[in-house]
């Protein structure tokens, strides 16, 4: 698949900031890599914060979603789901970095498997999901690479 079918649909302001997004997710694993100490545990730990402050705005993305498509009942599990990953990344900073890590990355993925249910029940535009399938797996090996490194 081209890249560009890949962003097909994704509005530019949207394609653009979310892969600017990007940008503290690979200085916290090059720093992480390349700096010496303290300042290799500064970037990891940056990139930690980072993560879990980009978890929870994802979260708000189904919260501002379920607010503009009220659905009774529905609405109630909906919003409950929409805090989730900022309890997920509050529990993460907790721990000392590996830890934290691996929390995050599986918040990610939970992230993502809830965009996905989201998208196919029509909740949220198809091309969030497109997004979502190029920047979570950035994601993931920027979080990974920082994890090896502290392995």
């Amino acid at each position: 698949m081209k890249l560009d079918a890949q962003f097909a649909g994704i509005p530019r302001p949207v394609l653009i900031l979310g892969l600017a997004g990007l940008i503290p997710f690979v200085a916290g694993a090059v720093g992480g890599w390349l700096l010496i100490e303290p300042l290799n545990r500064a970037a990891q730990d940056m990139q930690v914060a980072y993560a879990a402050l980009i978890l929870s705005f994802l979260g708000a993305v189904h919260w501002g979603a379920a607010l503009a498509r009220p659905e009774g009942g529905r609405q109630w599990g909906w919003m409950a789901w929409s805090v989730t990953p900022a309890l997920i990344a509050w529990i993460a900073i907790m721990p000392p970095a590996p830890t934290a890590i691996i929390i995050l990355m599986a918040g990610f993925l939970a992230t993502l498997a809830a965009d996905i249910r989201a998208v196919q029940r029509g909740l949220l535009p198809r091309w969030y999901l497109a997004l979502r399938r190029v920047l979570t797996p950035l994601v993931l090996i920027c979080l990974g690479a920082t994890l090896l490194r502290l392995a």
